[in-house]
């Protein structure tokens, strides 16, 4: 079943005679999002009214918004204190509990049905390469590593995020959903899916992508890292065992690297002649070797959707764009953006 199956008939702006559809895209886009990338973890594709596969994304969007909330930020200040105390955190530890329990869960059913000549999936892969190195001294592939990097399908719900973001931008700034239409109409036409080969000859596309993700900036203060050992870097010692928090936000707000920093402009990643610009300063999944392994895939996953959902809708707004309000309604760990509905109406 479709997972944008459940709409709910609502009036909108320029619709007095006519009904249309109007839904909310957050829970579509989750359930597509991590469908993806369970089927390349578990090698299995959920359909989207199965009921674990619905609990698994309530636990997801549960633990980001918490992460998300202001509470987190002060348990990260105050943790050696509030630790001891009933809260959202113990609630949060609750939820990868149960997300560790289904994948240990998975990983054994596996390991029970495992072919070495023929792995199915990224848990396949990961069992064969334990076994091959279960004897070595030091090695990474071990259970509980495993158990740890599955978790990384909790970052589909960046990427969904990110996708509902890009839609209420566009709502916003139709101007830039009309060049980007026009793009599509001219390099892929309606007669064919889009690919990443079109991408190359797409650079607005490219621009506007990057420029969502600048602009929504989702993950503001990064993912921590731990200092391994004892550092010296640009004139300060950072001990061993030092929580590190990448602001990243700091960054992409940059008024030296980005002219209109709290504008959305997809002109910051264009140059004069129209031809996509990559910005070195540019980073929205941390930066350096412990970047987040999941954003290739996630750009090329929103190049697609992108794509595919404008080449084949138009989006129509329940209230005027000057009315449409784009201030995140969780800032913390992540920018969430606030709840609003729309209409895709085929083109």
């Amino acid at each position: 079943m479709s997972p944008f199956a459940d709409g709910e008939q609502r009036q909108g702006i320029g619709t007095s005679h006519t009904s249309r559809t109007y839904v909310d895209p957050s829970t579509p886009f989750h359930s597509i999002t991590a469908n993806i990338i369970c089927s390349i973890v578990f090698g299995e594709h959920f359909d989207y009214q199965d009921p674990k596969f619905l609990q698994l994304l309530s636990l997801l969007n549960d633990t980001f918004n918490i992460l998300s909330s202001f509470y987190s930020q002060v348990f990260e200040l105050l943790s050696s204190l509030l630790k001891h105390f009933p809260g959202p955190h113990k609630h949060m530890h609750s939820n990868i509990q149960e997300l560790k329990d289904f994948i240990t869960e998975n990983v054994e059913q596996h390991r029970e049905t495992l072919d070495p000549s023929a792995p199915r999936d990224f848990i396949d892969c990961f069992l064969l390469r334990m076994d091959k190195e279960r004897l070595a001294p030091g090695t990474e592939f071990t259970h509980k590593n495993l158990v740890h990097t599955v978790l990384f399908f909790a970052g589909t719900k960046t990427s969904s995020t990110t996708l509902c973001y890009a839609l209420l931008l566009f709502l916003k700034h139709p101007e830039v959903l009309e060049k980007v239409q026009a793009e599509i109409d001219r390099v892929i036409g309606r007669h064919r899916l889009s690919s990443l080969d079109d991408r190359a000859r797409m650079p607005y596309a490219d621009a506007v992508i990057y420029e969502v993700q600048r602009f929504s900036d989702l993950t503001p203060i990064g993912v921590p890292h731990r200092v391994l050992e004892d550092t010296d870097f640009r004139g300060y010692h950072i001990p061993k065992d030092t929580d590190v928090y990448p602001l990243l936000g700091s960054v992409l707000r940059d008024p030296k690297y980005f002219r209109y920093p709290h504008a959305f402009n997809p002109q910051h990643f264009l140059d004069e002649q129209g031809c996509f610009k990559k910005n070195d300063i540019f980073a929205v999944a941390s930066s350096g070797k412990r970047i987040c392994v999941g954003e290739a895939l996630a750009r090329m996953e929103l190049f697609l959707y992108f794509t595919s959902i404008l080449q084949n809708f138009s989006l129509r707004p329940l209230v005027p764009p000057a009315d449409i309000d784009i201030t995140p309604r969780i800032s913390g760990f992540g920018n969430i953006p606030p709840n609003y509905e729309l209409c895709l109406v085929g083109r």
